[in-house]
């Protein structure tokens, strides 16, 4: 009787290692949320208009289900700061950016989210976005092509698929 029931159960888990997948929670939620970013629209100067150029025919970033640009940060996951900061600007960034829900990343795009660009020596401008909130992606460029802004956003997938090769930081801290 007892080798009928283990003959049973082999059987049982050869079946399952063919036709189940196992896998963590964690990969799963990950993996859906690398192939479904929500970008809040935070458009500052000239590098909006290349990212809203990602959004049309040419570039046509919701091939990367990336198409739904949200105008409420409770409803996004990522924000792409695009174009200049001012010091003015900054505390609404980091509202906009306590709005949003967990888990949240931060795309800065060109060079004066990044770095400040041409204006980093002025009294009003911010040297970075990176000062106010925490940033998982730069993208260079004054303004960065559309298609930069995708290789960004594969980049930002990228680091969420596989946190365990890329290392995250928990926002907020």
């Amino acid at each position: 009787m007892d080798v009928a029931k283990e003959k049973e159960l082999r059987e049982a888990e050869a079946l399952m290692e063919k036709n189940v997948l196992l896998t963590s929670i964690d990969k799963v939620l990950n993996w859906g949320r690398g192939h479904s970013f929500w970008p809040v629209t935070f458009g500052l100067a000239c590098c909006a208009i290349e990212m809203m150029a990602a959004g049309g025919p040419r570039v046509d970033i919701s091939r990367f289900g990336y198409e739904v640009f949200r105008a409420s940060p409770r409803h996004a996951d990522v924000m792409i700061v695009a174009g200049t900061c001012t010091r003015k600007m900054a505390p609404l960034l980091r509202m906009i950016y306590d709005q949003m829900p967990e888990p949240k990343w931060v795309i800065a795009m060109g060079s004066c989210a990044s770095a400040g660009g041409p204006f980093a020596d002025s009294y009003s401008m911010l040297t970075g976005v990176d000062k106010i909130v925490p940033v998982d992606v730069y993208i260079p460029g004054c303004p960065p092509r559309p298609e930069s802004l995708v290789y960004g956003l594969l980049q930002l997938q990228h680091k969420v698929n596989h946190p365990d090769k890329v290392r995250l930081l928990k926002h907020g801290k």
